[in-house]
């Protein structure tokens, strides 16, 4: 190995270790919040915890349903990535996991797995058309720092 590629491995060497901890800090409080969930006996959810939707996102979703022969559920979910450290994903799903949470407006489902909702709680899903895409997004997010222009990825707080 050279001397320059090497010296270059070294400055990156703790920016990676530095991420793996923030990644293995982020799993285990998400794991331990799921535990206190399964251990604590159902109860409703209190609306800062809750995923919204507007109007626009309802429309849409209504008109997607009315095209397929089955109710979709739209499922929102965050994967390492994008621009920003994180990345929302948006799916239609036919069926709602075990550890899902649904949140209902207007007959629409909304779908987020458990470990999603702590980077989502609060947040408002929106439906954008713009001249170059047309696509759900994450519009408002308290669990979010900060994130890119197009909306698609964020940094967590």
């Amino acid at each position: 190995m050279t001397t320059s590629s090497r010296s270059l491995i070294q400055r990156f060497a703790p920016y990676f270790s530095a991420r793996i901890r923030q990644n293995s800090r982020l799993l285990s409080s998400s794991s331990a919040v799921q535990e206190a969930q399964l251990s604590s006996p159902e109860s409703t959810s209190p609306s800062a915890d809750a995923v919204h939707m507007t109007d626009s996102c309802v429309r849409r979703m209504k008109e997607l349903q009315a095209d397929e022969a089955s109710d979709k559920l739209l499922r929102l979910s965050i994967e390492a990535g994008g621009c920003s450290g994180f990345q929302y994903n948006f799916s239609l799903d036919d069926k709602a996991n075990d550890d899902d949470r649904i949140f209902e407006q207007d007959g629409v489902k909304l779908v987020v797995d458990s470990i999603s909702l702590d980077f989502v709680k609060g947040a408002t899903v929106d439906y954008v058309e713009e001249l170059i895409r047309s696509a759900f997004q994450v519009s408002a997010n308290p669990s979010a720092l900060g994130g890119c222009g197009c909306k698609s990825s964020f940094m967590a707080k």
